[in-house]
């Protein structure tokens, strides 16, 4: 196996590898490590291990991380691995996978393959982003265009929660216009999600389901600081499914567009403006799971 981490990321994450290489090692496997040095790194890296038939990568860190090795391993027979090492580490907690680091290498050595469906995002200037949990528009992708990477790896999920407060002041919530399946309508802010979770272990999408087909396309119809303080106040609750001025649907094929600049991030990391289009991958992914 091939292991893709980045090294950036802190004496913390590389201790917590560590002790993950350690777990492998003591079961007789000897697992490669690559290091990224920068943004598409990793996607590069997988693409070339899946190419030389490496049969299993494992992405080490945050669901950025790990998008970018499952956009590597995309319409390849190599299956993708989870170390989490990051800060919500969403699609760990969505599929079950152990946070601690020597469990999470005893599921990568002795664990199942089952079915990851990852999304897939189209921008106007034609580039694409992959997902495999979510894509949001709007005053939560704000606040993660706008972290302070510093402050993240120092404090962790408090940099949100700052920044949150910031964004409730500053952003103006330009009203998103949505096309799902044939219908169109407007909301403050939107997200696709592939998992029932957001942020961590919150619950958001309670039907929603990783290796189905299609999304749950989430709308935040009220506009304001004082919507999204009180959607904020509701996430640790899991009330945001019953949260006036929510509603959650299914979707298959998604655009949202807006008159102004209005972000998007995708899996926790900034990912470019509006519009989009959102649909299914091309092919699913092979993910190794408990």
């Amino acid at each position: 196996m091939l292991i893709v981490f980045n090294p950036a990321a802190g004496a913390g994450r590389q201790r917590r590898l560590s002790r993950a290489l350690g777990a492998l090692r003591a079961r007789g496997l000897a697992p490669q490590v690559a290091e990224t040095r920068g943004p598409g790194d990793a996607a590069v890296l997988a693409r070339s291990a899946a190419a030389r038939g490496v049969p299993l990568v494992v992405a080490a860190g945050g669901d950025g991380t790990i998008a970018e090795v499952a956009a590597g391993l995309a319409g390849s027979a190599a299956a993708l691995g989870v170390l989490p090492l990051g800060t919500a580490n969403v699609l760990a907690w969505e599929l079950g996978l152990p946070q601690a680091p020597d469990r999470a290498a005893a599921v990568i050595a002795a664990g199942r393959i089952a079915t990851l469906r990852p999304g897939l995002a189209r921008f106007a200037d034609g580039s694409e982003r992959l997902f495999v949990q979510m894509l949001g528009a709007g005053f939560d992708a704000a606040v993660v265009a706008r972290l302070d990477l510093g402050l993240k790896r120092r404090i962790g999920r408090a940099a949100y929660v700052l920044e949150s407060l910031r964004q409730m002041a500053r952003y103006d919530f330009p009203p998103i216009a949505v096309t799902f399946d044939g219908v169109t309508t407007t909301a403050a802010s939107a997200i696709v999600t592939k998992g029932r979770l957001y942020a961590g272990r919150y619950r958001i999408a309670p039907d929603a389901r990783a290796a189905e087909p299609g999304f749950r396309l989430v709308l935040f119809r009220r506009s304001g600081a004082l919507q999204a303080a009180l959607a904020g106040a509701a996430l640790p609750l899991g009330l945001i499914p019953r949260l006036p001025g929510v509603e959650i649907m299914p979707a298959r094929r998604i655009r949202l567009a807006a008159a102004g600049a209005v972000p998007v991030q995708a899996d926790g990391d900034p990912a470019g403006l509006l519009p989009v289009e959102v649909t299914d991958a091309p092919s699913p992914l092979g993910i190794v799971v408990p």
